[in-house]
């Protein structure tokens, strides 16, 4: 959050978030207090190289902060160094079990390796993963998921639990210690949403790294933004989590928009338009429903975080204006009124106003771009 986002944040809904140690994932940083970045993952085939990029330009231009790419094979990981040489944001190379892949990945650019330190081999192996991370300027995540834990903690907890979820983070995590390497950050995942919380919490209290907060494999888009919305919104709410990503059956673009919405509505990050807007009823003065769906479709190429409240009649619709940038309430006659930083502005047809609701969003989105670009050049 910005300092100009913070100084609009009332004292009863602020989040005080976990203290964590800071990394950096290329350009990135994560935990300490840089924003919650958020991150998807390409379903391409990874040595589809043109496929691969084009994935990953659509989520920059969603927003995403990072994006992880599967390298399961030696063509995967030849792949990496083109497709890291074609985009701007970093890579995470998601890398299981042949430790060669992880060498390969690390001198082929990844920013971060996804590992389990236990599950590539013998400490030499290790210990020559994570020289290629030092070298290489690579932070590594490790990754722990519920499906696939150790044997050993499995025979001794008797099933997939948090306990069993934190040893097997804090020994991967001793091994990274073992090398002198602190550049990690460390997810714990389970399908299962009490599972998943109980055991961010549990490591939130045993470790002092950044958090990768995700509910894995949560399913189709409308169950797996419900599941992931509980699980990450209640973390996030307790100040738990440092980069999230959002695991849906869909589109990866889809995950990206669905993690802004969660941080949105917690006020711990503010990115494109945030559109509030009524149900609708019998005392509506215009198509509600329709009309959010056409703004949404209209404004979705909007980056900068701009306010829009459409209510359908006068019994909320001034109230919500008061608070947003700008804002639409129905009225009589086909008609109703427009709202700018509050106040009522002007008049407007039913039929003119979806237009000029856009027009004004995209004009405020250009003055607040012109804004930054002209604060960055003073700031150098």
């Amino acid at each position: 959050m910005t300092v100009e986002d913070a100084m609009h944040v009332r004292p009863w809904r602020a989040i005080e978030r976990r203290k964590s140690r800071q990394i950096h994932v290329g350009s990135v940083p994560v935990g300490g207090d840089a924003p919650i970045s958020v991150q998807s993952m390409t379903n391409t085939r990874t040595p589809d190289v043109a496929g691969t990029v084009a994935q990953i330009r659509a989520l920059e231009d969603a927003g995403a902060d990072i994006v992880r790419v599967s390298c399961p094979d030696e063509d995967s990981t030849a792949a990496l160094k083109d497709i890291v040489a074609q985009v701007n944001v970093p890579i995470v190379a998601d890398i299981h079990f042949h430790y060669k892949r992880g060498i390969e990945a690390a001198e082929a650019g990844a920013a971060c390796l996804r590992i389990n330190p236990g599950n590539i081999g013998s400490k030499d192996r290790v210990r020559d993963v994570v020289q290629a991370a030092k070298d290489h300027g690579c932070s590594i995540r490790i990754g722990v998921n519920a499906g696939s834990l150790e044997r050993h903690l499995l025979e001794k907890y008797g099933e997939p639990c948090p306990e069993a979820m934190v040893e097997s983070a804090m020994m991967h995590a001793a091994i990274l210690e073992e090398h002198d390497f602190r550049e990690y950050k460390v997810s714990a995942k389970a399908s299962d949403v009490f599972l998943t919380v109980a055991a961010y919490q549990a490591l939130s209290e045993a470790m002092d790294c950044p958090l990768h907060l995700g509910v894995t494999e949560a399913g189709a888009r409308r169950s797996g933004t419900i599941k992931s919305s509980i699980g990450l919104g209640s973390l996030l709410w307790a100040g738990i989590g440092d980069t999230i990503r959002v695991s849906l059956s869909e589109d990866p673009v889809e995950e990206i928009k669905v993690g802004y919405d969660i941080l949105k509505s917690l006020n711990l990050r503010t990115r494109g338009v945030n559109i509030i807007a009524c149900p609708s009823c019998a005392r509506q003065g215009f198509e509600v429903i329709e009309t959010v769906r056409t703004l949404e479709d209209r404004l979705a190429h909007i980056a900068e975080p701009i306010s829009l409240s459409i209510i359908g009649c006068v019994v909320n619709g001034p109230g919500e204006a008061a608070y947003t940038d700008l804002g639409f309430t129905g009225g009589g006659k086909d008609s109703g009124m427009l709202y700018v930083s509050g106040k009522p502005s002007a008049k407007l047809s039913n039929e003119e106003m979806i237009e000029r609701i856009v027009q004004m969003v995209e004009d405020k989105a250009a003055e607040m771009r012109a804004a930054g670009e002209s604060a960055k050049s003073a700031a150098e």
